[in-house]
């Protein structure tokens, strides 16, 4: 329990025993459940956490109310990691009523068969205030950011924006790490598809005096926020954030990245930044960040089976999925008889918006020989540019 501001308090849990968050996404450092209290005349909690951490939230939950009963419940978003624990919550504060819209109500059904929560809701829509006493709530709807019954709600006395999973991050709060890094794997893995919506919501908070902005996962965000929201405006715009290019690639012997690490080192020689990532043996989640942070991508495959080879193909396909675009793209094929990795990525990648294709393709027959510097050397020359 932590007091953040008068009569708010921090009251969520770290999971440091959790090794893929969301069944997919390796969290080394693991993530924190943020959830947070305010007393007034009016005691509202806001989120509950993930049910594993039931017991040690409710915990936080007691000590912090320091024997007064709680009025409200705002949910802000039906994940399991935010609503895990409302059945206990209920169970254990039966006169608590849960505020939240029309959509999230009717996805606990979903969730929790045969929770009656009658007489014990409170709908809420965009625009409207909830006064508490000193502190007064007002929601804010952001749907597809990233579920559709995602809402925000702004504290009005403190300025204090609770963001749902917005500006979240990686990583637990006992954490000493940077925040851009984390944050940017959590926002283009988890929210990235739904620029668009994101860009509706930033232009809703532009209205809002925000001092302060509270996500369910990561640090409270208390300074600098010029900094925070530049991120997500240039991430959510599909803007490339750093000049440079990431290679992406798979080897089935080494001689493809052989190519690949020539083509890194010719780069760095003309001072370009240069990321590169094995897509078999490093995490996609990163490789994907690394893909959407700088303006050229370069995928190099080895052709396997007259196609893509898999794991390229797998991470193409998180590109799409992620709505990819405004880039310049390159390829590298490798084949010993019948090369096609490349024709076939070409076709993966024109479907994507705004994609700019970087000549020459590199086609490699088995493994890189003398011959085959001069054009590694034209297509470093042409992501130079």
């Amino acid at each position: 329990m932590k007091e953040l501001a008068q009569n708010i308090f921090y009251i969520g849990v770290d999971d440091n025993d959790i090794d893929l968050f969301e069944g997919q996404y390796v969290v080394p450092n693991g993530i924190s459940y943020n959830s947070y209290l305010i007393k007034d005349d009016k005691v509202t909690i806001m989120d509950t956490v993930d049910g594993r951490k039931a017991d040690a939230w409710l915990a936080n939950l007691e000590e912090a109310l320091a024997g007064k009963i709680p009025d409200y419940l705002v949910l802000l978003h039906m994940e399991p990691d935010h609503t895990g624990s409302l059945k206990a919550f209920l169970e254990k504060y039966p006169s608590a009523q849960v505020v939240s819209n029309t959509k999230l109500f009717n996805m606990i059904p979903q969730f929790f068969e045969g929770m009656d929560l009658e007489g014990r809701k409170v709908v809420v829509n965009e625009g409207d205030t909830m006064p508490l006493g000193v502190h007064t709530l007002k929601f804010i709807m952001a749907p597809m950011v990233h579920w559709p019954e995602v809402m925000m709600t702004y504290e009005e006395k403190d300025k204090i924006l609770f963001s749902a999973d917005a500006f979240g991050k990686f990583g637990a709060l006992d954490t000493d790490e940077d925040w851009a890094c984390e944050a940017r794997r959590y926002y283009f893995n988890i929210v990235g598809k739904y620029g668009v919506q994101v860009q509706a919501l930033l232009k809703k908070a532009s209205a809002l005096d925000i001092q302060k902005i509270y996500p369910l996962h990561g640090p409270m965000l208390t300074e600098n926020l010029g900094y925070y929201i530049g991120k997500y405006d240039t991430w959510s715009a599909y803007r490339p954030e750093d000049k440079g290019t990431f290679i992406a690639y798979a080897s089935i012997y080494g001689h493809t990245k052989v190519v690949a690490e020539k083509l890194k080192e010719l780069l760095e020689a003309k001072g370009v930044k240069v990321a590169i990532s094995d897509l078999a043996r490093e995490d996609m989640a990163e490789c994907l960040e690394d893909a959407f942070r700088y303006d050229r991508l370069v995928l190099a495959s080895p052709t396997y089976d007259t196609g893509i080879f898999p794991v390229v193909e797998s991470f193409i396909g998180h590109l799409k999925s992620k709505n990819y675009q405004n880039r310049k793209v390159a390829f590298i094929e490798n084949g010993s008889w019948a090369p096609m990795a490349a024709k076939k990525m070409r076709a993966e990648m024109e479907s994507l918006k705004d994609i700019t294709f970087i000549e020459p393709v590199i086609t490699i027959k088995s493994a890189l020989k003398q011959a085959d510097l001069a054009q590694v050397e034209a297509l470093a020359e042409a992501l130079k540019n």
